[in-house]
């Protein structure tokens, strides 16, 4: 039946630290070994997949991985007890941490925290929405403070608001300097800076020349690769540190950018909850630096990139293939470019490209390629892609087919009788309790008999409740996707009959629209579609919407 009457507690911990710094020294194994130690006193046993921990991530941003699968498990009703060691761990807003807390509550969760108790009354409600306004306050009073002291720092001279140096300079602390911050020149790294400008300003080499000029002297960075990457270089050439005025505040943080798909090797939901813009030169702040570059050679060399570049624009900018940051490898997990076709005289062939895997590329790893999935035709992908699109489309039932084949192993018999036995002793408990609690009222129970027999029976009746409930979400579930795929019907029907003539444009956003990524394998392409579910004619718009997604194989040989 999925419950017991002498029911184990579930408990799970959930841990939070914001910064990098403080993941990378493992402060966070001080709140777990509190947190571990509390539930131990109270008498529960703590499984390992139900430690919750999100190391370095924001308590600003709601979408953090072990957070999500907490709320998914709590969803689920395997969790009665969560450990938590106070509510900014939670989440430094105020609001989230209402979201929180009504989403476990909601679902027969008790949220416990170590330096603070919840109760029903109006005090304790009180206390904690003061507690969490504070803390949202002290995160921005924070920020604000160190934004005003670094920029106070940074008109007085002081280099310690930079945080790090540059290629072609060591960080020196106050401490083990001359008790200030200072750059240092390291006289082997500052050759090969000096190196670069020359090239570039006095040969006029382009960046790729540089760095297959590094690359065939077998100079490494400052990480330990031996491939330099144009993006290093570009900006090694655009920073005014090397000519003796370090820039303070070249960007700025801002509202999250939406990401076509995750990065490689990162998760759906990212630690940083902004993303990072330039800042105009005119807001810069230089602080002065002991120069490796004479000033008239950076300026030489900045007339160069800026020649380089009016050069550049004249070739075609922006998107140029249809599937383009959609395409992931399955080997290597590099996303996939285009690449067009040159002739012997290396000159472009318009009407012919391939999608190459990143991977592939043997220039980027130091002369060595790491991965060895084919290449594959555009014209040949994209089609193939958009027929996918234009049946699903079409065909909207593919959806109910699929989730209907999920569904068949669950019978409506069975799902009848698990109801009609659990109504019964949903019946029983609730008389049960309602008997107890008349005998402790006129005092044929002490108070130590009674807590722990109702609390027992009240855990057996959560139980019932949680199996009823998703008895019957898997009732609901076949209405609920007729719904969505009525929404689907109806939005195909009023696209359907120009898929066949849609511009390169329009089936480029259908495509955005509803395929999340493309994987391609040895052997086959699998596109993933993503599809939303739209909100219901009863007008709940304010209920959480979910992402119901399909995938279906599509056989097509790759050209090598």
């Amino acid at each position: 039946m999925g419950f017991k009457e002498d029911q184990m507690v579930t408990v799970s911990l959930y841990a939070r630290v914001s910064s990098g710094k403080q993941a990378q020294e493992n402060t966070i194994a001080s709140q777990v070994a509190a947190l571990e130690r509390q539930i131990s006193v109270d008498g529960y046993e703590l499984l390992r997949e139900y430690k919750f921990i999100d190391n370095g991530y924001s308590g600003s941003n709601l979408v953090r991985p072990n957070l999500e699968k907490l709320r998914d498990r709590v969803a689920e009703g395997k969790i009665d007890k969560i450990y938590i060691h106070s509510p900014d761990r939670l989440s430094r807003k105020y609001a989230y941490q209402m979201i929180l807390l009504e989403e476990f509550q909601k679902a027969g969760a008790e949220a416990v925290f170590l330096n603070y108790e919840i109760n029903d009354n109006p005090e304790s409600q009180l206390l904690l929405q003061m507690q969490g306004m504070i803390a949202e306050y002290e995160r921005a009073k924070i920020m604000e403070r160190s934004r005003r002291g670094k920029i106070y720092a940074a008109n007085k001279g002081c280099v310690s608001v930079m945080g790090g140096a540059p290629y072609g300079y060591r960080y020196i602390d106050k401490c083990t300097g001359v008790g200030q911050a200072l750059f240092e020149i390291n006289e082997e790294e500052a050759d090969v800076v000096r190196k670069v400008f020359l090239w570039v300003g006095r040969e006029r080499a382009s960046i790729g020349e540089v760095c297959r000029r590094l690359n065939t002297m077998s100079i490494i960075t400052r990480t330990g690769k031996k491939c330099w990457d144009r993006s290093v270089i570009w900006g090694m050439l655009k920073n005014p540190a090397y000519k003796g005025q370090a820039a303070f505040g070249k960007t700025k943080v801002g509202v999250k950018l939406q990401h076509i798909r995750p990065q490689r090797h990162s998760c759906e939901q990212p630690k940083d909850n902004y993303s990072i813009y330039p800042v105009e030169k005119a807001n810069w702040i230089y602080v002065k630096v002991p120069n490796i570059v004479n000033e008239d050679v950076f300026d030489i060399v900045q007339e160069q990139l800026a020649e380089n570049r009016k050069i550049a624009r004249t070739r075609e900018r922006g998107a140029k293939y249809l599937l383009q940051g959609l395409i992931v490898c399955k080997c290597c997990r590099y996303a996939y470019y285009g690449s067009p076709v040159r002739n012997k005289r290396g000159e472009k062939v318009d009407h012919y490209a391939y999608y190459r895997c990143i991977g592939r590329d043997s220039y980027r790893f130091g002369g060595n390629k790491i991965c060895d999935n084919k290449h594959i035709r555009t014209d040949a992908l994209e089609t193939a892609v958009w027929e996918e699109v234009k049946h699903l489309l079409k065909n909207p039932n593919r959806i109910l087919e699929e989730y209907k084949r999920k569904l068949s192993e669950f019978k409506r018999s069975s799902w009848d009788k698990k109801s009609d036995l659990l109504e019964k002793q949903e019946n029983k408990l609730q008389r049960g309790i309602a008997r107890l609690i008349d005998s402790y009222a006129q005092e044929y129970i002490s108070q130590e008999e009674f807590e722990p027999r109702v609390k027992a029976m009240k855990q057996s009746l959560k139980a019932i409740e949680e199996e009823k409930k998703r008895i019957f979400d898997q009732k609901k579930l076949k209405q609920e996707l007729t719904l969505v795929v009525t929404n689907l019907e109806d939005f195909s029907s009023n696209i359907t009959s120009n898929l066949d003539n849609a511009d390169w444009i329009t089936k480029r956003d259908i495509i955005r629209t509803l395929v999340k990524r493309i994987e391609i394998n040895l052997e086959n392409v699998n596109v993933v579609f993503r599809v939303k579910e739209l909100p219901d004619s009863s007008g709940h718009n304010g209920e959480e919407k979910k992402n119901l997604q399909h995938c279906w194989g599509s056989s097509l040989s790759n050209t090598s």
